[in-house]
């Protein structure tokens, strides 16, 4: 293998020559004696037979947890709703959702007050159309009209004011709305 003196921080990846030789180091080149190696050996295994107890205590307690939970009613359903929950409030507590919130609240105030603004310049233009001198021809036109036709109807020919012409011409068209029966105009006789 050629050796490189590029330092310690090469810029190429490992290949897989270089995986080789990090497998094959060899403990015997090391400064430690036999007795030491066992003992270092002896305790390695010792720990990985303690790493598999813990495992095997771990998912005991797991699988007990988990009929607990079923005694108690709490399944996989009802611990998802409380994760969500519990996420939920995290996050109504969290800085940005304050801000986010406070900035929202105050941004519906100031489009509330916009449209109430809004609203009373409507009302306020249809209050200043109504009393203009058109609509006032023009309301004095509809109940001349109205009047006319009850008259010839045989209606007492009362004139009142715009809003009472409207609800009785509303009222006389919602009990005379005659039934219109549609068909198609090639079932239609000619």
């Amino acid at each position: 293998m050629e050796t490189r003196q590029q330092g310690f921080l090469d810029s190429e990846p490992l290949r897989e020559a270089d995986e080789d030789m990090a497998s094959e180091v060899n403990l015997n080149n090391s400064i430690m004696t036999e007795e030491e190696r066992e003992e270092i050996q002896q305790e390695l295994a010792k720990l990985e037979e303690e790493i598999s107890t813990l495992k095997q205590v771990l998912s005991s307690k797991e699988k007990q947890h988990e009929e607990l939970k079923q005694k108690l009613g709490a399944t996989s359903l009802y611990e998802l709703r409380n994760n969500l929950s519990r996420g939920w409030h995290d996050m109504q507590t969290s800085m940005a959702y304050k801000k986010t919130s406070e900035t929202l609240s105050t941004a519906g105030q100031k489009t509330s007050a916009a449209f109430s603004t809004l609203g009373s310049a409507i009302t306020r233009k249809f209050g200043d159309m109504r009393n203009s001198p058109s609509f006032k021809s023009f309301e004095e036109k509809v109940e001349t009209t109205v009047s006319t036709i009850k008259t010839k109807v045989g209606g007492t020919g009362t004139a009142g004011s715009f809003e009472e012409v409207l609800s009785s011409a509303a009222n006389a068209s919602s009990q005379d709305t005659p039934t219109i029966n549609l068909t198609d105009s090639a079932e239609r006789p000619c």
